[in-house]
């Protein structure tokens, strides 16, 4: 829920077509299908990029307004340093959508479960004998309750992921907007009652934060706001790299430093004018950071791929 808290949907701009071979893992129903690049030579490390929010698909785009395709761009970048991808669909959303019968029944522990099929899938299928598991945004509290069970998982990167309970971070979003004043009310009295662990009453609510709590899937937020990302960080015994964008304006520095604090093994990496989609912004204006989300021919902010790639094949070759 990051991503809608944090701007009023936009139209969906068309997205290139995806880069790379189909893959599959197991899923409940059906199977759960990705695509993997690897690189033109030997393939030094192989990383498996877990989605953000909501009906993120694998190259990073959400009808939400996303159309900047940056896991599809990142996994390009990464294949010309020699590292091969896996950018996968959630169960329930995109080529997944099979994979159980409602998209909205879902917990981050069935995320994770998922990322425990896709690692197998990854290691039959290039032969590594682990899979390194980035997960953006939401998909980083994914990664990290995935690690908690880390057979297979060589480590971590997480990569503008929460520091903080997701309750706090989607608060923050929502009176970080002056526009969303009059909703606030209604919104903080949602959350106390999901955080509480029970159902929040959507008769009478402004239908600006229906996208937000709507019944299907309160049962998930329910779940999601349940986890302490920094205690799950503690508690990781593999390598894990920390990225965050210095003007990401929907997960910010201090989660990054909350999280490297908690896993005092971790390696922090700030991005100077990265923002959360992963694209350069050159100043504080929120409605420029904003536009980045739907432009895809804007590249990547510099640094991002080369400190993934340095961490993981770094690694690899210890």
């Amino acid at each position: 829920m990051l991503l809608i808290a944090a701007f009023i949907a936009a139209a969906l701009a068309a997205a290139p077509a995806p880069a790379g071979a189909p893959i599959e893992a197991p899923g409940p129903l059906a199977p759960l299908k990705g695509t993997l690049l690897a690189p033109a030579g030997k393939s030094r490390a192989t990383v498996l990029i877990v989605p953000g929010s909501g009906p993120t698909d694998r190259d990073g785009n959400n009808p939400m307004g996303v159309a900047a395709a940056p896991y599809r761009m990142l996994a390009e970048a990464l294949a010309g340093r020699g590292v091969t991808t896996v950018r996968i669909d959630k169960r329930g959303m995109f080529g997944s959508k099979p994979a159980i019968a409602d998209g909205n029944a879902v917990t981050i522990a069935d995320y994770a479960a998922d990322v425990r099929a896709w690692v197998k899938a990854a290691r039959e299928r290039t032969g590594a004998s682990c899979v390194w598991v980035l997960g953006h945004s939401e998909g980083g509290l994914v990664a990290l309750a995935a690690g908690q069970q880390p057979d297979g998982i060589c480590g971590l990167v997480l990569v503008s992921a929460p520091g903080r309970r997701l309750g706090e971070t989607i608060r923050r979003q929502l009176r970080a907007n002056p526009a969303n004043a009059p909703v606030l009310p209604q919104a903080m009295a949602a959350l106390d009652s999901l955080e509480a662990g029970k159902r929040a009453d959507t008769a009478g609510m402004h239908p600006a934060l229906l996208p937000l709590f709507a019944p299907q899937v309160q049962g998930f937020l329910i779940d999601l706001l349940s986890y302490d990302p920094p205690a799950l960080a503690a508690r990781v015994r593999r390598p894990v790299l920390i990225v965050q964008g210095e003007r990401d304006l929907q997960v910010l520095p201090d989660d990054a430093r909350a999280l490297a604090a908690a896993d005092p093994r971790a390696k922090l990496v700030m991005i100077p004018g990265a923002n959360h989609v992963l694209k350069p912004v050159a100043s504080d204006d929120r409605a420029a950071n904003f536009a980045t989300y739907g432009d895809p021919a804007l590249p990547l902010a510099p640094g991002i791929a080369d400190a993934i790639a340095a961490f993981v094949t770094g690694q690899a070759a210890r």
